[in-house]
């Protein structure tokens, strides 16, 4: 039961129709094609909208991944579910996903600026952190914060490659999270690159959604470097009004 993963072949798709092929015992809803992220990667699920002819509009909370590639929709309330075979429509909150989007991509502009391995991270749609294996806190945060907003503003393209499974093996630097692995075992891993030719200035694996150039991110603020663990320090992020 496979879902067609629409999210990622087109991450500014907030709208389209698809199939209901099978509800879940817990009472979510699994579609042919999905455009709503599931919950994974620090990245939370997509929320909106489900509609179909007849009925009232369904609520969706959020959205996570399920057996043999399946995107389950959960929803908001319990309330009956499209038939099985039903065509629908699926709507995002496109707001609160493209901040999700916004604030990855600073994220990873963030792990450029500070190349030291990540720990853990969290996104959200207005801020985010990681967490770094970092003995001692940047002596200058203010002078972080000016060069992440200095790759922002040079509005670099994101774009997307893949590599195999043994490719991947063989360059473990571009790995630079210690407790999320990517996902392995179909073979090959969805690489997000961050520029071109003498401009790149990152290539890591990652499954989630991202902005199509650095611009639209927007000018981020940091918040206090924290102390988490001995050697841990959580940098915070924030998208700007």
């Amino acid at each position: 039961m496979t879902t067609e993963p629409l999210f990622r072949t087109d991450a500014y798709l907030d709208e389209t129709t698809a199939t209901v092929v099978a509800h879940t015992p817990e009472g979510g809803l699994v579609l042919d094609r999905s455009i709503f992220y599931p919950t994974g990667g620090g990245q939370p699920g997509d929320s909106g909208w489900i509609a179909w002819p007849g009925a009232p509009k369904l609520s969706i909370a959020t959205a996570v991944k399920g057996d043999e590639g399946a995107v389950v929709l959960v929803p908001a309330d319990p309330l009956p579910l499209p038939p099985i075979g039903t065509e629908v429509t699926q709507t995002l909150d496109w707001a609160r996903r493209y901040g999700h989007m916004r604030v990855h991509t600073a994220l990873h502009l963030l792990s450029v600026v500070i190349p030291l391995p990540v720990t853990g991270g969290q996104i959200g749609a207005e801020k985010g952190r990681l967490d770094f294996d970092m003995p001692e806190p940047p002596e200058d945060v203010a002078a972080v914060e000016a060069a992440v907003n200095a790759l922002i503003e040079r509005d670099l393209p994101v774009t997307e490659d893949w590599i195999t499974d043994a490719e991947l093996e063989a360059n473990p630097g571009l790995v630079k999270t210690m407790s999320v692995k990517p996902p392995m075992g179909q073979g090959r891993v969805r690489l997000i690159r961050i520029g071109q030719g003498a401009e790149q200035v990152d290539l890591q694996p990652c499954g989630g959604t991202h902005v199509a150039r650095t611009g639209e991110i927007g000018r981020v603020s940091l918040g206090k470097i924290e102390k988490k663990g001995r050697q841990n320090r959580r940098v915070s992020l924030v998208l700007e009004p």
